[in-house]
């Protein structure tokens, strides 16, 4: 038994932990949601049927509800001209009005109104009720409310697209109630605008009528202030800027202007006069007014004439000649007179210039002094502009109030023409029913809907672990095989079977998928520890009644297909159930090895059915059963056994019961942990995984038991349909049982 301890590492599993197999959870899908509905597929029948039911129930028995209906237009308005205040105008958005008007028509007070009117807390077609009914006040805020409540339910108030026009519609039982509700409900309405605006309108005009006598005051006031001002700075008329002050001072400035623009050239001549040359004179004097650029042109004129007569003569008379004499006096004389005219046209360029700077001293100072006058006044002119400001406003007010205030009557009036009745309602005759087939399918496709959803919640809330996926998550454990539930045999078959036979399935269904799957797991149990197949192999479960005796019964039958010999140990003590399932005696077993009262040779019993699988019953049930099995004596028997046989199958106990499964399981080379389908939970599997990895026993990995290859999750699972087996896996036990025969006849010893 020391091989427990010096094993190597199972397959794929990391050395520190044994159980730490990894395992991948997908996320939920498509496929995954579809196999969910196919295992509740009983919740969606009977939530299709309780659907289907309701909805024809509610077909048949719908109300018989007659709707009348009636419409309104309500415009703009054509006394939006006279409305006292534009606080009460609704603007460009249309939309906007009528959902107000809207919200009118559904208001408490508009329904109140029309409860009491029509007395409907005492209709009993109102209240849908038959027989008497007690008399009921409205005043009682109870039945108040109610009343309101019910009205404001059935009546059904919507714009018609793209128009002025409101439609509303009421729903009762009777249909000349439900025209005179809704043509109440317009009366009552166009009532309330027409006193709604008429009130408004009356309260305007009572309170400009008192405002008016103490405007008018105000105003006749600062028109005597705004008088007096003007007086006083010499206005005249009602504008400020028409005055003597500046009136003047717009006139000095221009005279002022004037002046210094007249300096300004005046100076500018004498300048460019008095120090250009004299020859070029002639030009600037001829821009000159007042002068006479002619005389001076024409004494150059003569000049040159003399000039050119002196030449000629001095040429040909000589200098001394006395023509030439004469002619040269008189050039003498024509330059005097030019010199002369020159300086007389300089001396009054410079005149005219200090006339002009004389000029334009004078009007500077008569302007400064404006100014000064001007700003004096300054003060007492924002004064009077603010009293005319005034004085204006309150004008503007009085005016316009007194305006409205002769208008107000008319607005009152004309309001009441904003709401137009285009249509009386009348009673309908015929009911408004809803087609059957509408609410019955409406009603299956709820049902259906919310069968899905308690699909989806009993699966979430199912703590069973059904798929091999849900199971490596939890327990972090490889799965070794999937065992589908075993087909009970007939009556007249079970007749003719030995007891073995009626309970060890793979016996008489050697190539079902029942024993495929126990093959299945010979070869995960012998491949897990890669060159040294275990030898002791415990099955063992979290709680009774999960099958783990069945499977060691057929995984010990497997074993013994071949030709290796396999002892089945009957480990549980306390209820054994090998010897019942073999048909063998259990008088001696387990116990009387332990406490020598038989040997192990002639205890272990035979199975005729299979040869090679020899049967260690539990025996007579002990007063301690757990320590026997943590005796030496139990070590040492196993010892014994590993000696004798190729391997060696025990069945143990559930290990959260007792403590005796965790004793076998830490002496055994394999331990698998049988978890039985739909039935073991999650904490408790995890909880048996843990005890066993506490303990330090070598789990293998789990197996699922009495599986339904039916349900969605298995679907499919085996497909071995025309596949052959090997040929020794396909020999028959009977052909098996009929050669060990021959070889007992033929005097082979007992093993």
């Amino acid at each position: 038994m020391g091989s427990k301890n010096t094993q190597p590492p199972l397959v794929g599993v990391p050395e520190t932990n044994q159980a730490g197999f990894s395992t991948t959870v997908t996320d939920t899908t498509l496929s995954e949601a579809l196999i969910v509905l196919r295992k509740r597929k009983l919740v969606l029948i009977i939530a299709a049927l309780l659907a289907l039911a309701y909805g024809i129930f509610k077909a048949e028995s719908q109300p018989k509800l007659y709707e009348s209906y009636g419409r309104i237009q309500v415009r703009s308005g054509s006394s939006n001209e006279y409305r006292v205040s534009t606080v009460q105008e609704y603007g460009g958005d249309s939309n906007a009005k009528l959902l107000s008007e809207i919200e009118i028509l559904k208001s408490d007070s508009l329904m109140l109104t029309v409860c009491r009117q029509m007395d409907l807390a005492n209709n009993a077609d109102f209240l849908e009720q038959k027989g008497p009914l007690e008399h009921a006040s409205l005043d009682d805020a109870d039945t108040r409310q109610d009343t309101v409540h019910r009205i404001q339910s059935n009546l059904h108030i919507t714009i018609v697209p793209k128009t002025d026009i409101i439609r509303i519609s009421y729903s009762s039982l009777n249909p000349k109630l439900s025209a005179d509700i809704v043509n109440k409900v317009i009366a009552d309405y166009m009532q309330h605008t027409y006193q709604t605006r008429f009130e408004s309108s009356q309260r305007a005009s009572v309170w400009l009528s008192g405002t008016l006598d103490g405007l008018k005051q105000e105003v006749e006031a600062s028109q005597e202030q705004m008088m007096d001002m003007q007086r006083r700075l010499g206005i005249l008329g009602f504008d400020p800027t028409h005055n003597q002050i500046t009136a003047s001072l717009d006139d000095l400035a221009r005279a002022a202007g004037a002046a210094k623009l007249q300096r300004i050239i005046a100076e500018a001549r004498y300048r460019v006069v008095s120090g250009m040359d004299p020859n070029t004179l002639e030009g600037t004097i001829e821009l000159t007014p007042g002068t006479a650029p002619g005389e001076l042109n024409m004494l150059r004129g003569q000049l040159a004439g003399a000039r050119a007569s002196y030449a000629t003569l001095e040429s040909s008379l000589g200098p001394n000649h006395p023509q030439a004499k004469a002619i040269r006096a008189q050039i003498d004389e024509y330059v005097k007179e030019i010199d002369d005219e020159q300086n007389r046209l300089i001396t009054q360029a410079k005149q005219n210039y200090v006339i002009a700077k004389a000029n334009e001293d004078q009007t500077t100072a008569a302007l400064e002094t404006q100014k000064t006058e001007a700003y004096k006044l300054r003060d007492q002119l924002v004064e009077y502009t603010l009293r005319q400001r005034e004085y204006e406003a309150n004008r503007t007010l009085y005016d316009g109030l007194q305006q409205r205030l002769r208008t107000a009557s008319v607005q009152s009036g004309l309001e009441s023409l904003e709401v137009d009745v285009v249509d009386q309602a009348l009673p309908p005759a015929q009911p408004l029913l809803r087609p059957q087939s509408t609410v019955i399918l409406t009603a299956l496709v709820f049902g259906l809907l919310a069968g899905v959803v308690v699909a989806f919640l009993m699966e979430s809330l199912d703590t069973g672990l059904r798929s091999i996926a849900e199971i490596e998550s939890i327990t972090e454990l490889p799965s070794l095989a999937i065992i589908p539930r075993a087909r009970k045999s007939s009556v007249d078959q079970a007749a003719t079977l030995t007891t073995a036979q009626r309970n060890v399935g793979i016996l008489t269904q050697p190539k079902s998928q029942f024993a495929e799957a126990f093959r299945s797991l010979r070869t995960s149990l012998l491949l897990s520890n890669t060159g040294h197949p275990p030898k002791y192999i415990v099955l063992t479960s979290a709680t009774p009644s999960e099958g783990k005796t069945t499977a060691a019964s057929n995984l010990a039958a497997i074993l013994a297909q071949r030709d290796t010999r396999v002892l089945l140990i009957d480990g549980d003590l306390r209820r054994p159930n090998i010897h019942h399932r073999f048909g063998l005696n259990g008088k001696i077993g387990l116990t009387t090895v332990l406490t020598g009262a038989t040997k192990l040779e002639d205890t272990v019993q035979r199975v005729p059915e299979i040869p090679n699988l020899d049967i260690l019953p539990s025996g007579p049930v002990p007063p301690f059963p757990t320590e026997m099995l943590s005796s030496d004596a139990m070590e040492t028997i196993l010892k014994r056994c590993g000696d004798l046989y190729d391997y060696i199958v025990i069945d143990s106990p559930p290990i959260l019961s007792v403590t005796d499964g965790v004793i076998l399981a830490r002496q055994a080379d394999a331990v698998v942990l049988v978890v039985r389908h739909g039935k073991s939970s999650k904490h408790v599997v995890r909880r048996a995984r843990d005890l066993l990895l506490r303990s330090g026993a070598a789990i293998t990995g789990i197996v699922l038991n009495a599986v339904d290859l039916n349900s969605p999750e298995y679907y499919g699972y085996y497909g071995y349909s025309g596949y052959s087996y090997s040929s020794v896996d396909s020999d028959s036990w009977e052909s098996q049982t009929v050669a060990h025969g021959d070889h007992t006849k033929g005097g082979e010893t007992k093993r």
